[in-house]
Parts: C-alpha cells; sequence; structure tokens
C-alpha cells in the first residue's frame, strides 16, 4: 500500500532544460531507457492484476525492436498499433520508436472503412492487432486494399497477457472469440518477434524527426496526420514536470483508463508516466466495476481522464465512491468539463480536478489550471499557458493580435507543436499563421492569463474526448433513400461532453421511425458516431444561397438548454 505521507523535494530540471533554460530536444526513448536503468525493479505496468517491472520492460522492448528490424522495419518505416490499452500496447510503442520507425495510431473503435483509410494514407506497411477477431476483422479486411503498403499483420496473442485465470478462460471458454488467420495474408507471432536476441542495428535518429502519426480531422470528416516528433511529444512531458514543479520519494501511479492511441493518453498517461518512472494500472476500456475493483486494488496517485469518466464516478451511488484520498493530480481534457460535473466530482470524492485545454497538433497540452492546490483553479476556465508555451487570440479573420480579454481565434507556439500534416503541406500551410498554431477555437485571456473558451470555429464535435465529424454522420444519413436533408451538430451532454444530434427532412411521400434511422445508421457509422437523438423536419434551415443553414440549429440547441436551466428542467 502506499504511504500517504511522503516527501516532495523541488523538480531538478537538469534533465529537461538545456543551458539556456530552454526544454531541450529530446528523443522519447530516452526518458524510457532512464526509467529502465534507475528504476529497474520498480513496477511499470499493472494489467488486470499482472505485474511488469521496468527492467522486464526493458528487455522485452529490446528484443521486440531486434525482431521488428528482422521483419525489416527501417527509419521512416510507418507502424500501425490497433491496439486497446494491453502491455502490448507500450512496449510496441517503444520498440517502433527504438527501432526508428514511426508509430501510427489506430483507433479499434474505428469502422473498417476508417481503419482501412488510416492504414493506407499513412503508407503503414506492418500493424499489430489483438488475436481478437473483433478488432483482428478490421485488419484484415484493410489487406489489399488500393494504394495500401501493409505487407504484415503483428498478432498479439491476449492470453499471453492475461493473469493465470483469466488466460485460461480465453483461451478455453472464449475460443470463438479469437482471431481466424485468412490464408491470403501474411503473419507475424508476437512471440516470434519477443524470441529475438536483444541486438540492435545502429540507428541514427534526430529529436526532430517525425515518431508518431496521430490523426485528426476537421468538418470534412476526412481525418489528417498530425506529424508529432519525437521533440515534441517529450516537450509535453517535460512541461508538465515544469507544471507540477516537485517530485516525490515515492513512486507515482496512475489509473491508465484512458486509451492510448487517444493523444492525451499518449503524453498523459504513457509519455508522462514513464518521464516519471510511474506504475501504470492499465485497463482495457472503462468499465465501472473493474475500475472500481482497480482502484481499491492499486490506489492512484495520479488520474487523467475526459469528462464522461469524472461524471461517471462522481454520480455513484454513496457506498460506491472509491477511494480517491491518494490522488495528488487529476486533470481533465479532451472536451469541455462541464463545472456541474467538476463540483459534483469533488464534492463526492474529495479530489480536486484542474481543466486542461489542447488538441492533437499541439501533442496535446497548451493549457492546464494549476495543480496540487497552490493556486486556485478558475471555474470554466483552461487554464494559464502550459510552461514555455505562447498563446495568442487573434482576430480569425485578419489575424491581427487582440487586446487582452477580446474574443479571438486562440494560436499557440511551443516546443510541443507539430511538424505539420502527413503529405498535406496545403492544410499545413492554413493551419499555421506568422508561425503559430491556429487551433479553431474561439477564446480569451483574463486580466491574469487565464484561457477561457467560447466557441469553435469548426464543427467538430467532441464526444468523450474523441473527434467526431459531422460530415460523416450525415453522408451516412443521406444513404437512406428517405433522407432529403441531414444536419449533424453536436449538443450539450452532461455525460460525453457533447453528443450528436441529427436533424433530418424526408422526401415528400416518405415515412422513417427515429429507431429505424437508429438501426440503419448503426450499420455504417461506430458507436462514438452514433447520434443520441433526432428530429424530424419538414425543411431544415439554409442560407440565401440555398447552403444548410448549421448555425441555426446550434442556436436553437443553445436555447433549449438555457429554458431548461431557467425552469429547473
Amino acid at each position: 500500500m502506499i504511504e500517504a505521507a511522503v516527501t516532495s523535494h523541488p523538480l531538478d530540471p537538469s534533465r529537461i532544460l538545456d543551458a539556456q533554460g530552454n526544454i531541450r530536444p529530446r528523443l522519447l526513448t530516452e526518458s524510457f531507457d532512464r526509467a529502465v536503468t534507475k528504476y529497474p525493479g520498480h513496477v511499470a505496468i499493472d494489467f488486470l492484476g499482472r505485474e511488469w517491472t521496468y527492467g522486464d520492460l526493458g528487455q522485452e522492448v529490446a528484443r521486440v525492436a531486434a525482431g521488428l528490424q528482422e521483419l525489416g522495419l527501417k527509419k521512416g518505416d510507418r507502424f500501425g498499433l490497433c491496439l486497446p490499452n494491453t502491455p502490448y500496447s507500450v512496449i510496441l510503442y517503444y520498440a517502433v520508436l527504438r527501432a526508428g520507425g514511426v508509430v501510427v495510431q489506430l483507433n479499434p473503435l474505428y469502422s473498417d472503412s476508417e481503419v482501412e483509410f488510416l492504414i493506407t494514407n499513412s503508407g503503414a506497411e506492418m500493424v499489430a492487432v489483438p488475436d481478437l477477431e473483433q478488432l483482428h476483422g478490421k485488419v484484415a479486411a484493410a489487406w489489399g486494399a488500393k494504394d495500401s503498403a501493409m505487407r504484415r499483420i503483428v498478432l498479439c496473442p491476449m492470453a499471453d497477457v492475461l493473469p493465470f485465470w483469466k488466460s485460461v478462460g480465453l483461451r478455453t471458454l472464449k475460443r470463438s472469440a479469437l482471431a481466424r488467420k485468412r490464408s491470403n495474408i501474411a503473419y507475424t507471432d508476437y512471440r516470434d518477434l519477443a524470441a529475438h536476441q536483444p541486438t540492435l542495428s545502429p540507428v541514427s535518429q534526430d529529436p526532430h524527426d517525425v515518431a508518431v502519426l496521430q490523426y485528426t480531422g476537421g468538418t470534412t470528416g476526412q481525418p489528417k496526420g498530425a506529424m508529432l516528433t519525437h521533440a515534441s511529444l517529450a516537450a509535453n512531458s517535460a512541461q508538465m514536470l515544469l507544471h507540477i514543479g516537485e517530485e516525490r520519494d515515492q513512486q507515482e501511479r496512475t489509473l491508465g483508463v484512458l486509451p492510448l492511441f487517444h493523444v492525451f493518453a499518449l503524453t498523459c498517461v504513457l509519455n508522462f508516466g514513464v518521464e516519471i518512472a510511474a506504475e501504470l494500472v492499465l485497463l482495457p476500456r472503462f468499465e465501472m466495476d473493474e475500475v472500481l475493483k482497480t482502484i481499491k486494488r492499486k490506489p492512484p496517485t495520479m488520474v487523467f481522464g475526459v469528462p464522461t469518466i469524472y461524471n461517471a464516478l462522481g454520480a455513484l451511488p454513496d457506498d460506491k465512491v472509491p477511494d480517491l484520498s491518494l490522488v495528488r493530480t487529476s486533470i481533465s481534457g479532451g472536451a469541455p468539463l462541464p463545472l456541474e460535473v467538476r463540483k459534483q466530482y469533488e464534492a463526492r470524492t474529495g479530489s480536486p480536478v484542474s481543466e486542461g485545454y489542447g488538441l492533437t497538433e499541439a501533442s496535446p497540452i497548451i493549457t492546464s489550471n494549476p495543480l496540487l492546490g497552490r493556486t486556485p483553479v478558475k471555474d470554466n476556465s483552461a487554464g494559464p499557458a502550459f510552461p514555455h508555451t505562447v498563446v495568442e487570440i487573434r482576430d480569425p479573420e485578419t489575424g491581427a493580435m487582440m487586446p487582452q480579454g477580446e474574443k479571438g481565434e486562440i494560436c499557440a507556439r511551443g516546443p510541443q507543436i507539430m511538424k505539420g500534416y502527413w503529405n498535406r503541406p496545403g492544410a499545413t500551410e492554413e493551419t499555421f499563421i506568422d508561425g503559430a498554431l491556429r487551433t479553431g477555437d474561439i477564446g480569451y485571456l483574463d486580466e491574469d492569463g487565464y484561457l477561457f473558451i467560447v466557441d469553435r470555429i469548426k464543427d467538430l464535435i467532441l464526444c468523450s474526448g474523441y473527434n467526431v465529424y459531422p460530415r460523416a454522420i450525415e453522408d451516412a444519413a443521406y444513404e437512406h433513400p428517405a433522407i432529403k436533408e441531414a444536419v449533424a451538430i453536436g449538443v450539450p451532454d452532461d455525460y460525453r461532453g457533447e453528443a450528436p444530434k441529427l436533424f433530418v427532412a424526408l422526401h415528400e411521400g416518405e415515412e422513417l421511425e427515429a429507431a429505424q434511422l437508429h438501426e440503419f445508421l448503426k450499420m455504417r457509422l461506430n458507436p462514438i458516431e452514433m447520434p443520441d437523438s433526432y428530429e424530424f423536419r419538414d425543411e431544415l434551415p439554409k442560407t440565401l444561397v440555398g447552403k444548410l443553414e448549421k448555425k441555426q440549429l446550434v442556436a436553437e440547441e443553445k436555447a433549449k438548454a438555457a429554458a431548461a436551466r431557467e425552469g429547473g428542467t
């Protein structure tokens, strides 16, 4: 059990800053090597009760990296990870980086077509996936796709990383869930990679080399691969260290329920966790009973979550609220954190939460409220700029700098900013202004430099920290022959932050029920994209030139929400 009374001391910044006091560009493997060398006996990963030390992890990464080189992975080659949170996620991440490759993050919740697009667009030659048919099938469906460079699937046996009895259960009782290999596909078993001698061929690497392709997108729904370098990702971890400002003489423990394929968890749970040699308590998904058992078994000292998680924990019955008394740092990101959700969570658990703000293109954190209670958190604020970050508020039309307190587009500079978009020079140019990253969000800075976000230029919907593109929902709806017009928007949702709502107008003489439309869309959208509500109208609002008017629908929903709050409903 972790002791409640521990000693804290000021952060020694020498390992992350250069002689001029700037964040030093580093390879991501540098912090990994430090953790392995300095704390080989510390537990690095707890996965459903099974543990790996940093020493174990170091040896496994070396063997797998050598195995990847034997398969032909060279510097700059893209390697896809289509994995939920498992030890494989951590091992393969560092093994690919160690071999000089580029990690391509693939969301296992995506549809077959979405997974295929990311594999094809990134040029990934190899993809790792668990030996579970539900996930393996998505990657296998992309084999042989037009313009695909994929030449091998690395199959990761889940039974090998589970605790003994769970492993037996998977091998015996759930055999039907295991992957079925296709005869036309080239496979490599993870076991074969890990059987290599830990001897790597030298790879010349630079901190400014691309480390991760993290896909994001805009209102068109076509994702863009943000090129995050070793230096930019390592910088965001260093900024977190500086933001906390102190270290302790005990090992920290992080609740790793956020998916590591999401950039928020990639930085805060994985990169930062390894930076401080924390124990990463990994869970493959957010399932409340398992989360509560895990918190009781391994009490965390750090929690990183999206509003959905804080809302769910804060709404538990009194006898279910977990003991979070050892948590010293909790950060909410991925979507706006409603003030009511934050206050309820803090009141029920006694654990304070600091809200931050960022985006994929910034690795991702740009601002964060103070941690550890040294300075008050400002309600509804995303906090001041992260260390070594400059936040600018600019006129979204002219690009001119706005005075303090005036609203404008949030722009940012700092060592954590991406290199650009993969094979999208035009999009890269459009997203920068005078060298600063344009976020597409509207906000202002108060007299203390705290950022307040008030609106979004992009039509992006943020559901539980995930990007949902209205165009994807609308395109799927238009496939139904009864639908004449379709508009998807995000509406406030206490649980998910935002939820998609779909407005439709039918062709004359057609009939369609919401339940029928919902079943139709389930065959075409992933669970994150599915609308929570539907509204049928004779006509949808349009601009003077006949374009469907989204702003009016957004305004109507805001007015409804305001009226409901005033009426107490």
